[in-house]
């Protein structure tokens, strides 16, 4: 009977290296977790969002880039901040972090055990920002992967494309003699936008005061972005025609909206996409703009990655799922509590 066991115990799969808990991934092997989202001793964090990024823990472990981002938003913590590409030894595995080009820091967590290599991809996007660190492909076993946007419909302008557009909007609102309201997730989304348009307007962007923290962060990174001013400091008799304003989705119906008197406005979101969307958002346009992956990046990275086995979270994979099966990997749903800072009020 003991031999028999031991034969069984011989053939049977090795034990995953990362696991889901109530707290979030772990890993066992290393004794730490990855964007927790409950007080641990140890968390590696992919980035400074706030449904990756929480306070109470004993430890936080992130890409350089990202740490001012993370003391901004977190307070003073024990932050260990780790060069992208190098490699540290925990317990029995060696982690390293590598560039995932969601927003400036964005990481993605490499853990290697023995032969078998597991990679988080955190929230990722592979379209060229000069935000951010550029996405980096990385081979492995087992991916863990977002599926915010996994659905075939979803495939992205260019950012280019986009900001022209914003360009011509904004001309259109100084003809109707109203300002061009912008709504646009405060960290990394607002950053992006302010990029694409440097040069390119004939006033300073204004912005609501929730972006002024992260727009100095990135400009302190070294990235250029357009000038701005802060809307607090502009005197309330100004003539705001063809204004550009960045706002968080939060001031939208807000008295803080009152004062630009005429407004159009408009949303920064992949989920602009759909013009059912933005009917049920109430505004007048929509820009689809999106620090996420569409449909083809999120296959492409799979099927790159040489991955036998995927773990899809963070969105809808009623569509992924199958259609990975169907090219012959193993693929299942990861239920985490991750949201989406794209529909968020922050």
């Amino acid at each position: 009977m003991l031999a028999a066991s031991a034969s069984a115990s011989a053939n049977a799969p090795p034990a995953d290296v990362i696991t889901l808990t109530d707290k979030g991934l772990y890993c066992a092997a290393g004794d730490f977790y990855i964007d927790a989202w409950k007080p641990v001793h140890r968390t590696f964090v992919t980035h400074g969002h706030s449904d990756h990024a929480h306070i109470g823990m004993g430890e936080y472990y992130c890409s350089t880039t990202s740490e001012p981002i993370l003391r901004w938003r977190l307070g003073e913590q024990n932050i260990h901040a780790l060069p992208f590409g190098q490699t540290i030894t925990m317990g029995e595995v060696q982690v390293s972090l590598h560039p995932a080009g969601h927003i400036l820091g964005s990481a993605q967590v490499r853990v290697q055990h023995g032969d078998a290599v597991w990679v988080f991809t955190g929230d990722f996007k592979r379209e060229p920002d000069p935000t951010c660190e550029a996405f980096e492909l990385l081979r492995c076993d087992n991916l863990i992967c977002e599926a915010t946007f996994a659905y075939p419909v979803y495939a992205w302008p260019t950012m280019a494309h986009e900001v022209e557009r914003i360009e011509r909007w904004v001309a259109h609102c100084k003809e109707q003699g109203k300002a061009a309201v912008l709504y646009a997730y405060s960290l990394g989304k607002a950053q992006r936008v302010l990029a694409g348009l440097a040069g390119k307007l004939d006033a300073p962007v204004l912005l609501h005061g929730a972006m002024a923290r992260g727009t100095d962060i990135y400009r302190q990174a070294g990235i250029a972005l357009a000038a701005t001013e802060m809307v607090a400091d502009v005197p309330t008799d100004t003539d705001f025609a063809g204004r550009m304003v960045l706002a968080p989705p939060s001031a939208q119906d807000s008295a803080w909206l009152r004062r630009f008197k005429q407004v159009e406005q408009g949303f920064a979101s992949g989920w602009m996409l759909l013009r059912g969307n933005r009917r049920r958002r109430n505004m007048q346009r929509g820009f689809v703009i999106s620090d996420h992956a569409d449909w083809q990046e999120l296959v492409d990275t799979i099927t790159e990655s040489g991955a036998q086995r995927v773990l899809a979270t963070h969105g809808n994979t009623d569509a992924l799922i199958p259609y990975l099966q169907s090219l012959g990997i193993q693929a299942e749903r990861l239920r985490t509590a991750y949201g989406d800072e794209e529909e968020a009020a922050e």
